[in-house]
């Protein structure tokens, strides 16, 4: 399915970003901490400036260091920013230690299973009925960079992208096909497919965010309240006349398999109008809606 939007590529070819182990940027600000108390403690013994000017930058090159450090969680991303500029994307756990410049422009990025359900929404279907609708959608982010470049807010993106494709899967697709046309795919009759569906347009839709569909499956479905009960009646309908039938059906090849095995026997010979009232008393019995009370003819038949 082509994609609703269009995905421009990205100006960025996401990677790996460069980074140390955290616990040698904590020896760097320990180390940086310590000098900054000597020079302190020897400035206050010399009272001379200079120790003073280096307690200061000892200071301030502790705390330019520390804000190098970072801590990632599992399924957890961070998009290094430097100065405007894409400097890698951080996906492993652990205790890291990155350019301090980073730290005003570190963007974090949850890589973990999430799912919400759309509002239900009031649409109408390919025959125009009202329905209510709504989904579950599972998504995961799959590239960390198009998340936080491509799109404002990758969060809220998905949800009203979600919210827009069940809106127009709704229009695909008739709520039941009524008998009509069984062999037309329907919203009621053919979950897997129609889940397929709204999963394909949900791929084309948030492959701008970077984001990957892992499931979707419809959780209301329901006609709107103005039309349910004449919908409801309608579908009664349609039972009864297709029971109807399978029972004439069932009834008149009783009937024909009932005959045949009387004349094949021999049992007795019937003239037409004996058989017309023969068939006549079998679909009677066998199409009622109640019992039947049979009357036994012990007399003979005469002609």
């Amino acid at each position: 399915m082509q994609s609703p939007l269009a995905v421009s590529p990205p100006s960025y070819t996401e990677h790996s970003a460069g980074r140390l182990s955290g616990w040698l940027g904590v020896a760097v600000v320990l180390v940086l901490a310590v000098v900054a108390v000597l020079l302190f403690i020897r400035g206050v013994t010399t009272e001379a400036p200079a120790p003073f000017i280096g307690w200061a930058f000892a200071i301030l090159g502790a705390v330019f260091a520390g804000a190098g450090l970072l801590v990632l969680q599992p399924n957890q991303a961070s998009v290094i920013i430097v100065l405007g500029s894409y400097r890698g994307t951080m996906s492993e756990s652990g205790f890291w230690w990155v350019n301090p410049l980073a730290v005003a422009e570190r963007r974090r990025v949850s890589l973990r299973a999430r799912n919400f359900i759309t509002q239900s929404s009031k649409v109408n279907d390919a025959n125009g009925n009202p329905i209510n609708i709504s989904a579950v959608v599972v998504w995961q982010v799959q590239s960390p960079a198009r998340a936080v470049f491509e799109v404002q807010d990758y969060e809220n993106f998905v949800t009203l992208q979600s919210e827009t494709a069940v809106r127009h899967l709704a229009r695909l697709y008739p709520y039941d096909s009524y008998g009509e046309n069984t062999s037309s795919v329907t919203l009621t009759g053919d979950a897997e497919t129609v889940a397929d569906t709204l999963s394909e347009e949900l791929h084309a839709r948030l492959e701008v965010a970077g984001v990957r569909v892992i499931e979707t499956r419809l959780t209301d479905l329901s006609y709107a309240p103005e039309i349910a009960e004449v919908m409801l009646r309608r579908q009664q309908a349609t039972a009864v006349v297709a029971a109807r039938t399978r029972i004439v059906e069932g009834a008149v090849g009783m009937v024909k398999l009932a005959l045949a095995e009387l004349d094949e026997a021999g049992v007795v010979e019937l003239d037409e109008e004996r058989k017309a009232t023969m068939v006549s008393n079998l679909l009677t019995v066998l199409t009622s809606e109640h019992a039947t009370a049979p009357v036994v003819n012990v007399g003979t038949l005469s002609r």
